[in-house]
């Protein structure tokens, strides 16, 4: 804390106009060492004494909440980090398990119809397709999709259903996910877990936020700042490295973790969902009150679907993937998502709605044309998991989570040891009040 010098204390000599003020400042290898500093002395005569008492009482304030919501969400955000780490890069893990589905064709080897495909799919018994991914690799496999459990892969040229691998990493991904977002429970119990979780991520972001302010130091100079932003190697015990690493991490994962942990919250509450679409100057999607199609009315001239995935992969000349749901009995149209990136990046991902009948385009939505608050709900999804920004995206995103599982170790470890040094100064203190009780006793 700032004070003015007795005007018995002499000037330094080296500072004209100056006055020498002693400031206490945390030191990595003396905690409490006394540093130097020369002020103006017109700057601390202005400075009024009780202001200084506010701002001190203001930081304690913020660092007994940072430190108590440290202590009560410490392990729940140290699960959620780490497991944040273990999927990032989860795509690139599950195409090269997919490698077997894949097949070179000879020259000349004609690709089934989508139709053909279809038909191929639906021979498995109990499994009916109702989603289908065509990817442009002449040598990636066909997907059916039933529902979201069910997925086959498919020889796009003889329409063999491959033999599903060990899916050990698919397996192992999912349980890290649900670990992730409930804790790995099922049934009701997965809704009071996603509470927990999203408590907890509320708890992360006034942690990151408090933290931004705790950071900055009470005095700003080259020796207080370079300890917080880079590794100290005077830190040589320790409580000094703990010290140092919160510090540092902190500061180079702050960005990256201000659009991390506030895009989880979308996941978890409804509000945060409606405030997406507030900020972006639009309001959420209502439901559709339409009546479903009538199958009475199925179109009996339709075109296949074949001239339909032809009309729809027209639009872009470097798509990878196209993905469409089969359309309800009596539909008119089918709407098709051309996604010319990696599957995580929303602004290559654009919709073509096609007539059934006619086989013409109704509609071309490109991503840049979709209503604000759909773009930004969209951003949110994939920036959380660092996708949206690609493979330099993701890799920011699991450093991030790395440093925010060191975060949470070194602040709990920090923790622990101010509750110990306290526990200490306790027992001394009722052992010295003991003591001549004890000596007047005899």
């Amino acid at each position: 804390m700032w004070r003015k010098p007795p005007e018995s204390e002499p000037r330094n000599k080296g500072c004209a106009g100056f006055s020498k003020t002693q400031v206490r400042l945390p030191n990595l290898r003396f905690p409490l060492r006394v540093i130097i500093v020369c002020v103006p002395r017109t700057i601390i005569q202005h400075i009024p004494a009780h202001s200084i008492c506010e701002r001190g009482m203001f930081r304690r304030v913020f660092f007994w909440l940072h430190l108590s919501a440290g202590v009560f969400a410490g392990l729940i955000i140290l699960m959620m980090s780490v497991t944040g780490v273990i999927m990032t890069y989860e795509r690139q893990l599950q195409s090269w398990e997919d490698a077997p589905y894949y097949y070179h064709p000879a020259p000349g080897e004609r690709r089934l119809t989508v139709d053909e495909l279809i038909l191929a799919a639906n021979r498995t018994e109990g499994f009916k397709t109702d989603n289908l991914i065509l990817a442009s690799a002449e040598d990636a496999p066909f997907i059916a999709r039933m529902g979201r459990s069910r997925t086959q892969h498919l020889n796009p040229y003889t329409g063999e259903i491959y033999t599903p691998h060990s899916d050990s990493l698919s397996g192992f991904f999912a349980g890290v996910r649900t670990l992730h977002r409930w804790f790995m429970m099922t049934g009701e119990a997965r809704s009071t877990a996603r509470d927990i979780t999203g408590a907890a991520n509320l708890l992360f972001l006034f942690l990151l936020l408090s933290g931004i302010y705790l950071w900055l130091p009470k005095v700003f100079t080259w020796a207080t700042l370079k300890v917080r932003v880079w590794f100290n190697p005077l830190a040589n015990t320790s409580a000094a490295r703990d010290f140092n690493w919160h510090h540092v991490f902190a500061f180079w994962a702050a960005i990256p973790l201000i659009v991390i942990i506030p895009t989880a919250s979308v996941f978890n509450y409804g509000w945060a969902n409606t405030l997406v679409y507030t900020l972006a100057g639009d309001s959420p999607p209502k439901r559709s009150n339409s009546a479903p199609p009538d199958p009475e009315e199925e179109p009996r001239d339709a075109v296949s679907l074949d001239a339909l995935v032809s009309t729809a992969h027209s639009y872009s000349a470097s798509w990878n993937t196209l993905s469409f749901s089969l359309p309800a009995p009596g539909a008119q149209n089918m709407t098709f998502t051309l996604d010319e990136g990696n599957g995580g990046e929303p602004q290559k991902r654009h919709t073509v709605t096609v007539n059934r009948v006619s086989g013409a385009a109704v509609a071309f939505v490109p991503f840049t044309d979709q209503s604000p608050g759909v773009q930004a709900r969209r951003w949110v999804r994939f920036l959380h998991t660092g996708e949206a920004l690609g493979l330099a995206g993701q890799t920011l995103a699991g450093l991030a989570s790395a440093a925010a599982a060191l975060l949470v170790w070194t602040g709990l470890s920090l923790a622990l040891r101010r509750f110990l040094r306290w526990r200490v100064r306790t027992n001394n203190s009722v052992s010295e009040t003991a003591t001549p009780q004890s000596s007047s006793a005899d």
